[in-house]
């Protein structure tokens, strides 16, 4: 067969399996979403919701922060936002709320949707937040990152997962810097001018559940409560986060 030939049947069986493959709906509103996760865990823990939002049709992006200060994590994401095409819900766990309460200012963000998240206000900071009350039982290095115990991570930090899991989870644990966490204040909070969303983890043992609401509350954030969450549970309750990014999204003009 000549190469003409062989292009052409190439270019058939791709046509034929283009008509196979079922067509995935546009969603309305915004269409891009960039997660953001927190200390001491990396962007794979996105997954389950990666996965939901990537089926519903979203272009999806995940931030790797270097939790080596709040400057390097804000400008990691400042990266990957410039690889998006059109407004964006920009998503952050935990420590990440601090990022992306920073990082929001970007013109290319739409949205913002906290999950069980620090949202602190200009001049605050992640450890700032929980001045007063219990303190997450860390472990910092001689060069200044914070280690979260491990037995306590298993139970506490990551309750709710299979205790496997959660041990894995503990030991492939991402140090943050002090400075980041707690040296660094922060110079913009994005939620003043951007909307936003909360989802509430009701059986958070690191960030209270009273304080998170007292937070998404301050910051006129719609809020959406995943009962029976811990402070990881979007990882199994990824549908409860999804829709809630997906509502978010729905709510932009596109």
């Amino acid at each position: 067969m000549s190469i003409l030939g062989n292009k052409r049947a190439t270019a058939a069986l791709i046509g034929v399996a283009a008509m196979a493959m079922p067509a995935v709906a546009q969603p309305t509103g915004a269409h891009n979403v960039v997660l953001v996760h927190g200390a001491w865990a990396d962007g794979s823990g996105w997954q389950a919701v990666y996965d939901l939002l990537v089926a519903a049709g979203y272009t999806v992006a995940i931030v790797q922060n270097p939790l080596t200060s709040l400057a390097d994590d804000v400008a990691a994401v400042d990266r990957v936002l410039a690889r998006m095409s059109g407004p964006t819900i920009l998503v952050g766990h935990s420590y990440g709320g601090t990022v992306i309460t920073e990082a929001g200012d970007n013109p290319t963000v739409a949205g913002l949707v906290y999950v069980a998240a620090f949202a602190p206000d200009v001049g605050e900071s992640t450890f700032g937040l929980l001045a007063g009350g219990p303190q997450p039982p860390i472990e910092v290095s001689a060069d200044g990152f914070a280690f979260f115990q491990r037995d306590a991570f298993i139970v506490a930090f990551a309750s709710g997962l299979d205790p496997a899991f959660a041990a894995f989870l503990a030991d492939v644990q991402i140090p943050i810097s002090v400075e980041a966490a707690g040296a660094a204040p922060l110079s913009v909070a994005a939620w003043h001018d951007k909307p936003s969303w909360y989802v509430m983890a009701t059986d958070d043992h690191i960030i209270p559940p009273d304080a998170q609401r007292q937070m998404a509350t301050r910051a006129g954030a719609t809020i959406v409560e995943d009962t029976g969450a811990g402070h990881i549970g979007f990882v199994v309750h990824a549908q409860v986060t999804a829709d809630t990014i997906m509502q978010a999204a729905a709510a932009i003009a596109p």
